[in-house]
């Protein structure tokens, strides 16, 4: 079978679905099929409706040598309105701004930039629902958190599944005396509790790895503290790279605000390390379980600090949940979420 997985993008942006996208593609061949990513606009705020039309009349039945293409996956907004026959939406997620991000991210405009955002924000709502509802034969989402989103803007049913990490030789070579940041640099990822936390306790170090916007205040904070020997500011490292860091560390941080899914927390407990996230944290809320293989807290500084003098103290505890968190993320994999896909 010939088979499309879309997904929309920006350049120079390396996000959680361009990763998904690549692992289906892979998992997609390995299971016999023809796979390849499509990849369509998403465009800046005030452009998006040139990308939802260009998307729209994109042709993506045929492929370049006259054959049909027998299945269309889309992941995100908006190549969910692709026209074909056969697609089946893997939501990630719609744009969040106009979504769950909609009061933080107004507060900073002007009145005339609120009237003219909530506009566009209206007839987005409208697309996005018509789309999903009667363009797609199938909609799974990749978590409760996305589910509860389409439930609650638009009221549009969906069946949640789960993305497994991608292919890569996970392993573990212990447990060592740091704990691993692994993501952007933004401020939904909220690197800044880490460090404030680190700042608790004289135990331990941590090591962040990921770029982005944050990433002149997060050294900056990290300067004002004095923790210049005691975190690691790595920036973009290779995957032989990342392994390695997720096969050393003590523990995983990943406490975003409200993420979609998060393959941070699978990739940690197919390194059998516990993950430490937050109660508003969304995604990863749904794979924590608090002392069972990481930690579900109050995103407050003090509650990480004294989750990560538990887990420094005891490095059999980190191993515990570690295993635990293994043993959970077993049964998420890529045939198996091949088949659910590719169900008629």
């Amino acid at each position: 079978m010939k088979i499309l997985v879309a997904t929309s993008d920006v350049p120079f942006v390396e996000g959680g679905h361009r990763v998904i996208a690549r692992a289906l593609v892979c998992a997609l061949r390995e299971s016999g099929h023809e796979a390849e990513i499509l990849t369509t606009p998403q465009n800046r705020f005030g452009r998006q409706f040139s990308a939802y039309l260009a998307t729209r009349l994109l042709d993506v039945e045929m492929t370049g040598t006259a054959e049909a293409v027998d299945r269309l996956i889309s992941l995100r907004y908006p190549s969910y309105v692709l026209k074909h026959p056969q697609h089946t939406c893997w939501l990630n997620h719609r744009m969040r701004e106009y979504y769950d991000l909609w009061p933080q991210w107004t507060r900073r405009l002007s009145w005339k930039g609120k009237i003219k955002e909530s506009i566009r924000r209206s007839l987005i709502h409208r697309a996005d629902s018509h789309y999903l509802r009667k363009n797609v034969r199938r909609v799974f989402v990749q978590s409760r958190t996305v589910q509860q989103s389409l439930l609650r803007w638009g009221n549009i049913q969906s069946q949640v599944l789960y993305p497994p990490p991608p292919q890569r030789p996970y392993r573990t070579d212990g447990y060592g005396d740091f704990v691993l940041s692994p993501s952007r640099l933004s401020p939904l990822k909220r690197i800044p509790m880490l460090i404030d936390a680190l700042a608790r306790t004289s135990m331990g170090r941590a090591v962040v790895i990921g770029d982005g916007p944050e990433k002149e205040k997060i050294i900056a904070l990290i300067r004002q503290y004095n923790l210049e020997n005691r975190i690691e500011m790595l920036g973009h490292v290779t995957e032989e790279r990342m392994v390695d860091l997720y096969a050393r560390c003590r523990a995983v941080y990943y406490a975003p605000v409200n993420e979609d899914y998060g393959l941070v927390t699978l990739e940690a407990f197919r390194s059998r390390k516990p993950v430490i996230t937050a109660t508003d944290s969304g995604g990863p809320t749904e794979l924590v379980q608090d002392g069972v293989n990481g930690y579900v807290i109050r995103p407050e500084p003090s509650e990480i600090a004294t989750r990560l003098e538990m887990l420094y103290e005891n490095t059999s505890l980190a191993e515990t949940h570690g295993n635990a968190g293994y043993e959970f993320a077993s049964d998420i994999t890529w045939p198996k979420t091949v088949s659910r896909l590719l169900e008629t």
